[in-house]
C-alpha cells in the first residue's frame, strides 16, 4: 500500500498558524505556562505507580484528586476554555484515583490480612 504523502496546502496552513501573531502571544502566556508547570504533579504521581503503595499518604491523595477535580471544572469554564489544563487535571485526576485504590488495598485490605 503506497503512502500518500501529505497534503502541501494543509501543511503550509499549520506552518502559517505556528507563525502567526497569535501562536506566539499563546505561547508567551499562562494559559500556555501554567498547565505546563502543572504537568509535574501527575508525573511524578505516575512515576510513584512503581514505588511501594506504603509511602502513599491518604490525604494527599484525596487532597490532590478534589484539587484536580476543581481545576478541571474551571479549565472547561474559563474563556476561552484550556484543554492544556483540563488535560494536566484529568490526568492527575486519574493518576491520583490510581493511587488511591492502591492505598486502600494496602491499608485496608492487605494490612487486615497479615494481622
Amino acid at each position: 500500500m503506497a503512502q500518500r504523502a501529505p497534503n502541501k496546502n494543509l501543511v503550509a496552513q499549520l506552518v502559517n498558524q505556528l507563525k502567526s501573531k497569535e501562536f506566539r502571544q499563546y505561547l508567551m502566556s499562562t494559559h500556555f505556562w501554567g498547565p505546563v508547570a502543572n504537568w509535574g504533579i501527575p508525573l511524578a504521581a505516575i512515576a510513584d505507580f512503581k514505588k511501594e503503595p506504603k509511602f502513599i499518604s491518604g490525604k494527599m491523595t484525596l487532597a490532590l484528586t478534589l484539587y484536580s477535580c476543581v481545576f478541571m471544572r474551571f479549565a472547561w469554564k474559563v474563556q476561552p476554555r484550556n484543554m492544556l489544563l483540563f488535560a494536566c487535571h484529568f490526568t492527575n485526576a486519574t493518576a491520583q484515583t490510581i493511587q488511591g485504590v492502591r492505598f486502600i488495598k494496602y491499608e485496608f485490605l492487605e494490612k487486615k490480612n497479615t494481622a
